[in-house]
């Protein structure tokens, strides 16, 4: 498990909101250090302001009417003021450059002997001392005088500029990356063998360039794929109508013709009229169009083999259970045929077709006990036009594999060809249980 995230959306909003942070923090101390010494002098000037004011009134009031005053200067500005005891507990405020810096103009203003203190007899506050001829006193303001209200709404503010930055830039890397998106999901759609359509050619100009070129490139591959089909059912169709003729020349051979001859000449022309219709199989392919709808696989199954039975040839089964699926029922039809095909020819009597579920995806497995095809072999023989001349027959044209790697894509599955336990192939096709949209 990793912290950092993997799309490129929240990546890059991660990265801005940590240069906004770092930006954020050297503005505060920029901010904490420049108005540092201002706030202190401020700070300094207000204390001696009230010292200065209590100091007079203490001096030119009527000694009888002190206490008085000295309660109304507690009730209403929150100062009291005391006699100074010989030896009397008393505690410093932080050794802070903030503190330093009051401390300093508090001396320089109201004399050298002038104290700053943060508790005394017990009791918290911000103690100046000062004195009226031989006695000194003590004034206790409230703690908040130090507090820098202004820098912590500063603060605020800055806090608040952040956040807002963030969404800001997260509403920007989402607006870019929503292109990116399309083209994602128009790149899988091409590598399922599906045309997508054209994404939408806005945003930046970079932007705009890639889905200009993505689109271009998508419509150049489907002009391809046109054009090859085309190619294909074309040659195919031209080929068969001279087939037909030497077909129907060689069985009008006398009797008396070698029959090995004619035998042989007739399976000449079988085999390259399967071939054939793997070329025409293969174009369908390319440009399937039918419709998917809600299927059981195993009746799928049951009605291919069903005509191998009518042909006396026996394909075993164990068919699982298993959920419907979104299913193209003629590509499915023609991925089993060309399965099942394989496996009698190279594998024998033993093939079995096996259906299951499993791990949240549907299993489809043709198995026979012939030569199989070593490990290193198997991703290529799912490439059109490949044949294994030492394991398989060199007869047909290496489109059966490829055939069925499209339809199983094109179902949004998956093929593999595997060894059999006991020696043989078992040719497996997955498909998701959750279909995507058609």
């Amino acid at each position: 498990m990793t912290l950092v995230p993997r799309s490129l959306l929240w990546r890059t909003v991660l990265l801005l909101a940590l240069l906004l942070v770092a930006g954020h923090f050297a503005w505060l101390q920029l901010f904490r250090v420049s108005e540092r010494e201002p706030r202190a002098l401020q700070v300094a000037q207000e204390i001696t302001s009230v010292v200065n004011l209590t100091r007079s009134a203490l001096i030119t009031a009527d000694p009888a009417k002190r206490i008085d005053l000295l309660r109304d200067l507690a009730q209403q500005e929150g100062v009291q003021v005391y006699l100074a005891e010989p030896n009397e507990p008393v505690e410093p405020l932080p050794d802070r450059p903030f503190v330093r810096m009051i401390t300093a103009e508090l001396q320089r203003r109201l004399g050298a002997d002038t104290r700053l203190l943060g508790t005394r007899d017990g009791m918290r506050g911000v103690w100046v001392s000062f004195r009226i001829d031989d006695e000194e006193f003590w004034v206790r303001l409230p703690r908040e005088r130090l507090e820098r209200a202004e820098q912590l709404r500063w603060i605020g503010w800055g806090v608040l500029v952040l956040a807002l930055s963030v969404i800001g830039a997260f509403l920007i890397v989402a607006r870019i990356n929503r292109p990116l998106r399309e083209l994602t999901r128009a790149a899988e759609m091409i590598g399922r063998g599906r045309t997508p359509p054209p994404v939408g050619e806005s945003g930046p100009s970079e932007i705009r360039t890639l889905a200009r070129a993505f689109n271009q490139m998508a419509a150049d591959l489907k002009r391809l794929d046109e054009d090859r089909a085309l190619l294909l059912a074309g040659v195919s169709h031209d080929l068969r109508t001279p087939l037909a003729r030497i077909r129907l020349g060689v069985e009008m051979l006398e009797s008396r013709a070698d029959t090995t001859l004619r035998d042989g000449l007739v399976q000449d022309i079988e085999d390259i009229d399967a071939v054939i219709n793997q070329f025409l199989d293969f174009a369908r392919v390319s440009s399937e169009t039918s419709i998917a709808s809600e299927l059981d696989l195993n009746e799928l199954v049951n009605s291919v083999l069903e005509r191998y039975r009518r042909q006396g040839k026996t394909v075993g089964t164990r068919l699982g259970d298993v959920p419907r699926l979104q299913l193209r029922a003629p590509a499915i039809q023609r991925l089993l045929t060309n399965l099942i095909d394989n496996a009698l020819r190279h594998g024998g009597p033993g093939a079995e077709v096996e259906t299951a579920a499993e791990n949240g995806r549907v299993r489809l497995s043709v198995l026979d006990r012939g030569p199989g095809i070593p490990a290193a072999e198997a991703e290529r023989m799912l490439q059109p036009f490949t044949r294994l001349n030492e394991a398989r027959s060199t007869s047909g044209s290496g489109l059966g594999l490829a055939i069925v790697d499209r339809i199983a894509r094109l179902h949004h599955g998956s093929v593999s060809l595997r060894a059999r336990d006991g020696g043989g192939l078992e040719a497996r096709v997955e498909f998701p249980v959750i279909q995507a949209k058609n």
